[in-house]
Protein backbone atom coordinates (compact mmCIF):
# COMPACT_ATOMS: atom_id res chain seq x y z
CA UNK A 1 0.00 0.00 0.00
CA UNK A 2 1.58 3.27 -1.16
CA UNK A 3 0.90 5.90 1.63
CA UNK A 4 1.80 9.84 1.79
CA UNK A 5 2.40 11.07 5.45
CA UNK A 6 1.68 14.79 6.22
CA UNK A 7 2.77 16.13 9.43
CA UNK A 8 1.04 19.06 10.49
CA UNK A 9 -0.38 21.42 12.87
CA UNK A 10 -3.96 21.96 14.24
CA UNK A 11 -4.63 25.07 12.25
CA UNK A 12 -3.35 23.44 9.10
CA UNK A 13 -5.39 20.73 9.13
CA UNK A 14 -7.95 21.26 5.99
CA UNK A 15 -11.49 20.43 7.43
CA UNK A 16 -11.33 17.23 5.14
CA UNK A 17 -8.68 15.64 7.49
CA UNK A 18 -9.96 16.86 10.59
CA UNK A 19 -13.01 14.77 9.92
CA UNK A 20 -11.34 12.07 8.33
CA UNK A 21 -8.64 11.96 11.56
CA UNK A 22 -11.57 12.03 14.09
CA UNK A 23 -13.32 9.20 11.87
CA UNK A 24 -10.77 6.74 11.69
CA UNK A 25 -10.20 7.65 15.89
CA UNK A 26 -13.78 7.03 16.63
CA UNK A 27 -13.89 3.68 14.52
CA UNK A 28 -10.59 2.56 16.04
CA UNK A 29 -11.16 3.22 19.59
CA UNK A 30 -14.76 3.88 20.38
CA UNK A 31 -16.61 1.30 17.68
CA UNK A 32 -13.82 -1.28 17.11
CA UNK A 33 -12.77 -1.47 20.52
CA UNK A 34 -16.27 -0.89 22.29
CA UNK A 35 -15.25 1.49 24.35
CA UNK A 36 -17.26 5.11 24.82
CA UNK A 37 -15.16 7.57 26.16
CA UNK A 38 -14.48 11.29 25.36
CA UNK A 39 -12.52 11.42 22.35
CA UNK A 40 -12.34 14.96 22.23
CA UNK A 41 -9.60 16.53 25.13
CA UNK A 42 -8.28 19.56 24.10
CA UNK A 43 -4.93 18.36 23.22
CA UNK A 44 -5.30 17.76 19.45
CA UNK A 45 -5.98 21.90 19.42
CA UNK A 46 -2.49 22.36 21.52
CA UNK A 47 -0.29 24.85 19.16
CA UNK A 48 2.95 22.29 19.47
CA UNK A 49 0.93 19.32 18.89
CA UNK A 50 1.45 17.66 15.67
CA UNK A 51 -0.51 15.46 13.65
CA UNK A 52 0.72 12.96 11.58
CA UNK A 53 -1.49 11.66 8.26
CA UNK A 54 -1.02 7.87 6.15
CA UNK A 55 -2.92 9.57 3.09
CA UNK A 56 -3.86 6.70 0.41
CA UNK A 57 -4.00 7.60 -3.07
CA UNK A 58 -7.74 8.37 -2.77
CA UNK A 59 -7.26 11.48 -0.41
CA UNK A 60 -8.19 8.84 2.37
CA UNK A 61 -6.64 8.68 5.73
CA UNK A 62 -5.28 5.05 6.70
CA UNK A 63 -3.21 6.04 9.28
CA UNK A 64 -2.86 8.32 12.38
CA UNK A 65 -1.21 9.71 15.16
CA UNK A 66 -0.77 12.47 17.38
CA UNK A 67 2.70 13.87 18.69
CA UNK A 68 2.47 15.83 21.82
CA UNK A 69 5.31 17.81 22.98
CA UNK A 70 6.54 17.83 26.71
CA UNK A 71 4.38 18.24 29.29
CA UNK A 72 1.07 18.02 27.40
CA UNK A 73 0.62 13.92 28.14
CA UNK A 74 3.66 13.31 30.30
CA UNK A 75 6.91 15.35 31.43
CA UNK A 76 8.28 13.99 28.32
CA UNK A 77 7.13 14.00 24.24
CA UNK A 78 4.57 11.47 23.56
CA UNK A 79 3.07 9.84 21.02
CA UNK A 80 -0.49 8.50 21.11
CA UNK A 81 -4.32 7.68 19.29
CA UNK A 82 -2.22 5.42 17.23
CA UNK A 83 -4.17 4.08 14.86
CA UNK A 84 -4.61 2.42 11.22
CA UNK A 85 -7.63 1.43 9.08
CA UNK A 86 -8.48 -2.47 9.17
CA UNK A 87 -7.84 -2.60 5.22
CA UNK A 88 -4.17 -1.20 6.03
CA UNK A 89 -3.59 -3.60 8.80
CA UNK A 90 -0.84 -6.06 7.94
CA UNK A 91 0.86 -4.20 5.71
CA UNK A 92 3.63 -2.28 7.56
CA UNK A 93 1.62 0.77 7.77
CA UNK A 94 1.34 0.88 11.53
CA UNK A 95 5.75 0.57 11.72
CA UNK A 96 6.24 3.13 9.18
CA UNK A 97 3.57 5.63 11.21
CA UNK A 98 5.52 5.10 14.44
CA UNK A 99 8.79 5.45 12.34
CA UNK A 100 7.78 8.68 11.52
CA UNK A 101 5.87 9.54 14.74
CA UNK A 102 9.32 9.42 16.95
CA UNK A 103 10.92 10.96 13.99
CA UNK A 104 8.60 13.98 14.58
CA UNK A 105 9.25 13.85 18.27
CA UNK A 106 13.03 13.70 18.21
CA UNK A 107 13.49 16.36 15.69
CA UNK A 108 10.78 19.04 17.81
CA UNK A 109 11.86 17.70 21.15
CA UNK A 110 15.60 16.79 21.11
CA UNK A 111 15.49 15.01 25.22
CA UNK A 112 16.33 12.11 25.85
CA UNK A 113 13.35 9.77 25.48
CA UNK A 114 9.42 9.29 24.57
CA UNK A 115 6.64 7.85 27.10
CA UNK A 116 3.41 5.96 25.23
CA UNK A 117 0.76 4.86 26.65
CA UNK A 118 -0.01 1.48 25.07
CA UNK A 119 -2.46 -1.07 25.22
CA UNK A 120 -1.47 -4.14 26.61
CA UNK A 121 -1.99 -6.21 23.62
CA UNK A 122 0.64 -4.06 21.40
CA UNK A 123 3.42 -4.15 24.40
CA UNK A 124 5.49 -6.06 21.47
CA UNK A 125 4.72 -4.45 18.56
CA UNK A 126 6.44 -1.07 20.48
CA UNK A 127 8.92 -3.15 22.26
CA UNK A 128 10.16 -4.28 18.01
CA UNK A 129 10.53 -0.24 18.23
CA UNK A 130 12.59 -0.03 21.19
CA UNK A 131 10.00 1.26 23.67
CA UNK A 132 10.32 -0.23 27.23
CA UNK A 133 7.78 -1.18 29.99
CA UNK A 134 7.84 1.41 32.90
CA UNK A 135 4.40 0.81 34.22
CA UNK A 136 2.74 -1.81 35.48
CA UNK A 137 -0.65 -2.54 33.10
CA UNK A 138 -3.25 -0.51 34.46
CA UNK A 139 -7.30 -0.22 33.01
CA UNK A 140 -8.12 2.88 31.09
CA UNK A 141 -11.11 2.89 29.91
CA UNK A 142 -11.54 -0.91 30.41
CA UNK A 143 -9.05 -2.22 28.28
CA UNK A 144 -5.53 -2.78 29.90
CA UNK A 145 -2.67 -0.53 29.32
CA UNK A 146 0.85 -0.23 30.59
CA UNK A 147 3.27 2.96 29.90
CA UNK A 148 5.90 2.53 27.79
CA UNK A 149 9.51 5.03 27.40
CA UNK A 150 11.75 5.10 24.72
CA UNK A 151 15.03 6.37 25.66
CA UNK A 152 17.54 7.62 22.55
CA UNK A 153 20.61 10.17 22.99
CA UNK A 154 20.51 13.24 20.18
CA UNK A 155 23.62 13.92 17.68
CA UNK A 156 26.00 16.29 19.29
CA UNK A 157 27.54 18.73 16.60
Amino acid sequence: MTVQWLDVGFSELTLEQLYGLLQLRVDVFVVEQNCPYSELDGKDKHPQTRHLLGVNEQGDIEAYSRVLAPDISYPQASIGRVAVTKSARGQGVANQLMQRAIAIAKHRWPEDHIQIGAQDYLRHFYQQLGFVVNSDVYLEDGIEHLDMLLMYKTKET
